[in-house]
C-alpha cells in the first residue's frame, strides 16, 4: 500500500462507514481531466480495510488510463464496498450496504459514475440508484446498457486476435492454444468465444463448479496453480490481479499474454521481463477496455445503441494495433507505448 499512499495523485477520495449496514464503502476518483470519473463498484472480503483502500487507490488510477487510451471522454474512479471475512451478503444486510454505497457516491455530486464490477450485479446497481443518479449499466430494461461483461469479453477476443497477428502471422484462431486463467462473467464469456473460434482451450478456476461447463466446450480443466506453466501459445489472464511476477514470467509457455484480469504485473519493470522473455503481453487496462467502451456509449448518447457498443468495442483492436506499431516503432514495451499515448491525452 505505501507506493500508492507515498505517490497519491488523487482528486479525491471519499471513505464511509454506512450508517444502514456498519461497513466501509469507498469511492476513489482518480481523475475527471477528460470528464466525470466511471468505474464500477466491486464488493469484496479485505482482511482490512487499509487493504481495500489500497484496490480502490490502483484500480482508479488504472481506469484514468483505460479511458484515455480507449479516447473516452471519461476519467478514472472506483469504488469499493469492503465486505469483513467470513461474511457473504445476503438479502436485507446486502440491501443495506449497497445504499450505503449509493450515499458515497452521491456525496460526489456528479465526479464519479459507478457500474458493475466483482461482485456486484445489475439488479445491485438498481438498489443505488435509488439513492444516487450517477449509475451506469442498469438492466436493460431499465434504460442502462446491461451487463458489460460481454462487452469486455468482445475487447478481449479481438485483442488476442491482433497479438497473435503480430506473433504468428495470422489472426485466425484456429486450432491456435489457448489458457484463461478464471471462468467468471468475463472469462466464461470468452471461453465460448474462444472456443467458437475454434481455439483449443486449457482453463481453470477456484470454482469446480465452473469444470462442467468449460469442458463442455472441450476445454482441458487444470489446477489454478498449473495454468500459468501450461504449454499454450495464448494465455488469458482473467481472475484477480497481480499474477505476473519475477517468479511466475520465466515459467510462462506462452508467446502472447492478453486477459481481462486488472493490474496483472506485481509492478511496471515486469513489463521489461516478459519482452526479455519474447512474450508479448498487451496491457490489460487496453484489453479489458469493452465494458466501459459499452457504457460510454450509454452516456454520450443519453441512451444506448448495442449496434454503435459492439462497433466501438472491437475498435479496441485498432488501438492495439497502434499501440504495437508506436511500441515497435520507439523500442519500448508495449507498456510504454500505451502510458505515453494516455499521458498524450491527459495533457
Amino acid at each position: 500500500m505505501d507506493r500508492y499512499l507515498a505517490t497519491l495523485d488523487h482528486e479525491e477520495v471519499v471513505i464511509r462507514r454506512g450508517a444502514r449496514s456498519g461497513l466501509y464503502t469507498i469511492v476513489a476518483i482518480h481523475s475527471t481531466v477528460r470528464g466525470p470519473s466511471l468505474g464500477g463498484v466491486r464488493m469484496w472480503t479485505y482482511a482490512d480495510t487499509r487493504l481495500a483502500l489500497r484496490d480502490a487507490l490502483r484500480l482508479s488510477e488504472g481506469m484514468t488510463y483505460k479511458a484515455a487510451v480507449a479516447g473516452l471522454s471519461q476519467g478514472g474512479g472506483k469504488g469499493v464496498i469492503v465486505v469483513p471475512p467470513g461474511e457473504r451478503l445476503e438479502g436485507d444486510r446486502r440491501r443495506a450496504a449497497l445504499l450505503d454505497f449509493g450515499e458515497t457516491v452521491d456525496s460526489a455530486a456528479g465526479r464519479y459514475v459507478t457500474a458493475e464490477d466483482v461482485g456486484v450485479t445489475p439488479d445491485d446497481l438498481l438498489v443505488v440508484a435509488e439513492i444516487t443518479p450517477h449509475v451506469s449499466a442498469l438492466p436493460r430494461e431499465h434504460g442502462g446498457s446491461g451487463d458489460p461483461s460481454p462487452w469486455t469479453a468482445l475487447g478481449v477476443l479481438v485483442s488476442i486476435e491482433v497479438a497473435c497477428e503480430r506473433v504468428f502471422g495470422t489472426a485466425d484462431l484456429t486450432g491456435r492454444t489457448v489458457a484463461v486463467m478464471g471462468l467468471g462473467h468475463v472469462g466464461g464469456d470468452l471461453a465460448r468465444r474462444l472456443a467458437a473460434a475454434g481455439a483449443r482451450l486449457t482453463v481453470t478456476d477456484i470454482d469446480e463448479g465452473r469444470r462442467a461447463p468449460a469442458e463442455a466446450l472441450g476445454a482441458t480443466w487444470v489446477a489454478p496453480s498449473d495454468i500459468l506453466a501450461a504449454d499454450v501459445e495464448v494465455l488469458a489472464p482473467c481472475a484477480l490481479g497481480g499474477v505476473l511476477d519475477d517468479a511466475a514470467v520465466p515459467a510462462l509457455r506462452a508467446r502472447v499474454v492478453a486477459g481481462a484480469a486488472n493490474n496483472q504485473l506485481a509492478d511496471a519493470g515486469i513489463a521489461d521481463l516478459l519482452a526479455a522473455h519474447g512474450i508479448l503481453w498487451v496491457p490489460d487496462f487496453v484489453v479489458n477496455a469493452g465494458g466501459i467502451v459499452n457504457i460510454a456509449v450509454e452516456l454520450v448518447l443519453g441512451g444506448y445503441d448495442e449496434a454503435r457498443a459492439e462497433a466501438d468495442v472491437r475498435a479496441i483492436g485498432e488501438t492495439v494495433r497502434t499501440i504495437l506499431d508506436e511500441a515497435d516503432r520507439d523500442a519500448v514495451t508495449p507498456l510504454a507505448a500505451a502510458m505515453a499515448i494516455a499521458r498524450r491525452r491527459l495533457g
